[in-house]
């Protein structure tokens, strides 16, 4: 039976975070001297596995992994081993790429098809700047491979007015040259991203404009709960705008969220939800209906929650 909340939304995707730790220090997302969730206070796989089968039952149909960083989970491989024995419509991974390429045959051979990863720069300084990270090269490399295995691949780039809003045409040439699609994502108020958010907030119309200038950009058709609007160009390049300040996408969400430690959630922006650890599947039911009527209608304005702490 399929999923509706009290507003007549299709609810049927799942965001599940398997963890809060990343190895990156991207500057919007974790603020210094994060501490992470001890180990004891995460999901087990077991609890994973379970909670999602469950979930698959009652009307989820696609289910995307994300963190912090999934893939430095120490139980990665078995929790994606679990999660692919459920039949998802799709199953999907957000990562920022660094262990991505050693994990890419053990993907395949689960079918875990879909990977979006984050990449805010194409200039290894940039990207060093932004990520506090050093390897580039490592993501770079990772996702030409991923794109080769044949994997559906997009890259997610969060766009900063002084830091790297320059290098849009750099992205829809690398689109164009590789064939991996390259959405553009406004900086949220989120977390950390708050204090800098006005001096560096670069709407989508902006970007498009901006692009437009020299590319004619070809409306593509997207599913209605899409987060994002998609173009392509004569060039074979394909891009996508992620405008949740500028052109929020409440009205048609059809997304749940499980945290790390076992809450659904029922929004990026909103901490509030129920724990689903050591709940009874018989329970399930109506903890679903109370999650879906704490969905808000209309885009709320800011969490102070980290990003890393909320899930991609």
């Amino acid at each position: 039976m399929p999923l509706h909340d009290p507003h007549g939304r299709h609810i049927r995707k799942l965001r599940v975070q398997l963890t809060d730790a990343c190895n990156f220090r991207c500057f919007y997302c974790m603020p210094e001297g994060t501490r992470f969730q001890p180990s004891n206070r995460l999901l087990s796989p077991e609890e994973i596995g379970d909670i999602c089968a469950a979930l698959e039952t009652m009307g989820v149909e696609e289910i995307r992994v994300t963190g912090g960083e999934p893939t430095v989970r120490p139980e990665f491989d078995a929790i994606m081993e679990k999660l692919a024995r459920i039949p998802w419509k799709k199953f999907g991974l957000t990562t920022n790429g660094f262990l991505l390429s050693d994990k890419l045959p053990l993907l395949r051979d689960l079918g875990c098809g879909h990977i979006n990863v984050s990449l805010d720069s194409l200039v290894e300084g940039k990207f060093r700047t932004i990520t506090g990270s050093a390897h580039f090269q490592k993501v770079h490399a990772a996702i030409l491979r991923a794109k080769a295995m044949g994997f559906q691949v997009k890259v997610n780039a969060i766009v900063f007015r002084g830091i790297n809003d320059d290098e849009l045409p750099a992205f829809l040439d690398f689109s164009a040259e590789h064939g991996v699609e390259v959405r553009f994502l406004e900086l949220m108020r989120v977390g950390p991203a708050i204090g800098e958010h006005d001096e560096r907030f670069v709407a989508a119309r902006e970007m498009m404009d901006r692009l437009g200038a020299t590319d004619a950009l070809i409306p593509v058709e997207s599913p209605n709960d899409s987060t994002s609007f998609g173009f392509r160009t004569a060039r074979g390049a394909r891009i996508g705008f992620i405008a949740s300040e500028s052109k929020p996408f409440c009205g048609a969400c059809s997304r749940l969220r499980l945290s790390a430690t076992g809450k659904l959630r029922s929004c990026l922006f909103s901490d509030t939800g129920v724990e689903l650890r050591g709940r009874d599947r018989l329970d399930y039911p109506e903890i679903l209906q109370e999650v879906m009527a704490l969905k808000p209608t209309g885009r709320l304005p800011r969490i102070h929650q980290p990003m890393n702490q909320i899930g991609g």
